[in-house]
């Protein structure tokens, strides 16, 4: 016969065991590499909070709470077979709660989920597939840099923003929108099927919608909070249990949260002679910025 101790008789903590459990993973902000000194959302830094997550003891669920605009679709596409790869070998069903936006890469997150809640407010949708840059040509010409370029290989020196845009090279990068696209639509339409309202045309636009039409839409489940959601499917004794990157503390003096050493100058970091790192961080900058502002926020 198995002894028991005190503790396991105890009342208390026999109570706290009974109590469900419920992960809570954050997914916020761009997805991808996004500059010298911001990290978005990576396999890599997710690897081990996902993999927590679904280790808690008298776990009945996992939430992802997203507030993404998106990003590089390798990583999204990573991250959300991990996801679903542990769901499945678990048997413990998965909830997104979209936040401010679960838009483009967002919302690929969001369909590894069994179910997808929003607020009334928040930006749900952006199926399509973007990419950006600038182009400097006429700038280097207008100040008499000269441009030197080196490449074996027709294609190598392809979209290079120095030169002239060429309508093949843009010809080219639409062939590889269109095969991301599809990657996209039919990751929606496997984890959507059967509730999609609305002709394919409409949904795979690239539009966007509030969670209130995106309802109505089909491409979520329901309006909700994580917490009230949660509380209503497993009690209003459930405990959320928030999972984190682990960062030992030589990494939290030496690097910031982001892992781009937050504790050094700027100068520093970025290489104060070295120009270049300045303009990759302006631009990278901006275009973090644009990414979000797309959906007015």
């Amino acid at each position: 016969m198995t002894r028991r101790s005190f503790f396991d008789w105890f009342p208390v903590n026999r109570l706290r065991r009974a109590r469900p459990t419920v992960a809570v993973l954050r997914l916020d902000g761009v997805i991808g590499s996004i500059g010298p000194l911001r990290r978005g959302l990576s396999l890599t830094s997710l690897a081990g909070p996902i993999e927590r997550a679904f280790k808690f003891r008298g776990l009945k669920a996992v939430a992802l709470a997203i507030n993404s605009p998106g990003g590089s679709p390798v990583q999204t596409a990573m991250i959300a077979r991990r996801l679903r790869a542990l769901a499945d070998e678990a048997g413990i069903p998965v909830f997104a709660f979209a936040e401010d936006v679960a838009g483009s890469g967002g919302y690929w997150l969001a369909c590894a989920a069994d179910e997808i809640f929003a607020d009334e407010n928040s930006i749900i949708g952006s199926i399509g597939v973007r990419s950006g840059g600038f182009g400097f040509a006429g700038f280097i010409k207008r100040f008499g840099i000269e441009r030197r370029l080196y490449t074996a290989g027709e294609r190598k020196a392809m979209l290079d923003p120095f030169l002239r845009e060429d309508a093949d090279d843009v010809t080219r990068l639409g062939a590889i929108h269109q095969d991301v696209h599809e990657s996209f639509k039919s990751l929606v339409r496997t984890r959507r099927a059967g509730k999609l309202k609305a002709p394919e045309d409409a949904l795979f636009s690239g539009e966007f919608w509030t969670g209130r039409r995106a309802l109505e839409l089909g491409l979520i489940d329901g309006i909700g909070d994580l917490r009230s959601v949660m509380r209503e499917r497993f009690g209003h004794r459930v405990r959320l249990r928030p999972v984190s990157a682990r960062r030992t503390w030589r990494r939290r003096f030496a690097f910031g949260a982001d892992g781009a050493g937050a504790w050094a100058p700027v100068s520093a970091r970025l290489g104060a002679a070295d120009p270049g790192a300045w303009t990759a961080e302006l631009i990278a900058g901006l275009e973090e910025r644009m990414l979000w502002s797309r959906f007015g926020l």
